[in-house]
C-alpha cells in the first residue's frame, strides 16, 4: 500500500474532516482514503431518460400514435368584469 502526506493543510479543513470522519465513525485517515477513493473513481456518463425508455420499450415494437389537428388558437379570457 502506498502513503502520501498532505503538507499546509488549512486548520479548518483539517477541523472539518475531523468531524465529519467523528459523525461518520470513523478515523480521520479512514475519511480521508474515503474522500479520495469516491473522487477518483470512475464515474458513469449521465444517463439520458429518454434513450434509456426507448431501450427498454424497443424490443415491444413501435407504437403509431393518432395526432390530433391542429386548431386555431382561442382567445383568451377577459376579466373585464362582462358576463357573456
Amino acid at each position: 500500500m502506498a502513503s502520501i502526506t498532505i503538507r499546509n493543510l488549512d486548520d479548518e479543513v483539517k477541523t472539518r474532516l475531523r468531524i465529519r470522519a467523528a459523525s461518520n465513525g470513523r478515523s480521520m485517515e479512514e475519511e480521508a482514503r474515503t474522500i479520495l477513493r469516491a473522487a477518483v473513481e470512475e464515474r458513469a456518463e449521465p444517463r439520458n431518460l429518454a434513450r434509456a425508455i426507448r431501450a427498454r420499450f424497443e424490443p415491444f415494437g413501435g407504437v403509431e400514435l393518432e395526432l390530433p389537428a391542429r386548431e386555431p388558437v382561442r382567445e383568451p379570457p377577459t376579466f373585464d368584469g362582462a358576463s357573456s
